[in-house]
């Protein structure tokens, strides 16, 4: 826990992170609603890197059935997984650093997007259904229903804070601060 004046934040850092060094790519995931976009944003602009929104990778289809209220499926998520990994793997190639937004909700899919890479961090922006309800539901212009929340928390493996390469974040942290805090703490991993 670092405190920033009257405030706590909390940054969790896991073991296979804190081995791997500062990593390269960074994938801001969790939830709908718990803030990616916009944590993803702040960090972009402090680290000075490239940005890409996930959800601007799904096939038309997968955003047509989540308007309409319907979960994806693992097969419905594949084309869209496989785009995230092809950009990770684009930054990595060309030497470059970036940062991505995907809910990331299951294991097997940041498998699938990092590739097992300890050059790629999983940014956990970490809540409950009642943190991230009220959240999702004053969100406006996103094709993903409130209604839909119950699924997500329902597909969500929580990341491994042994055995995977992440950042664990509270979602109830003043925006601002949490990421400020999560830049330095990547800051202060050896380069």
């Amino acid at each position: 826990m670092c405190n920033i004046g009257q405030k706590a934040v909390m940054v969790s850092l896991s073991r296979r992170l804190g081995q791997a060094g500062r990593p390269c790519v960074l994938i801001v995931m969790g939830v709908s609603g718990c803030g990616k976009s916009t944590l993803a944003q702040l960090m972009a602009e402090r680290m000075g890197w490239p940005l890409v929104e996930g959800d601007d990778l799904h096939p038309a289809n997968n955003i047509a059935r989540m308007s309409n209220g319907i979960p994806l499926t693992d097969e419905d998520r594949a084309p869209w997984l496989d785009r995230i990994a092809a950009q990770v793997a684009a930054w990595k190639e060309a030497g470059q650093c970036g940062i991505i937004t995907c809910s990331s909700l299951k294991r097997h899919y940041r498998e699938r997007i990092g590739s097992g890479s300890a050059d790629v961090c999983f940014v956990y922006l970490k809540g409950s259904r009642e943190d991230i309800a009220p959240r999702l539901a004053q969100r406006t212009g996103h094709f993903m229903p409130v209604a839909m929340l119950d699924s997500q928390f329902a597909t969500l493996e929580e990341p491994d804070m042994e055995e995977e390469v992440v950042m664990a974040l509270d979602v109830n942290a003043v925006q601002d601060l949490l990421a400020e805090q999560a830049c330095a703490h990547l800051a202060s991993l050896p380069g």
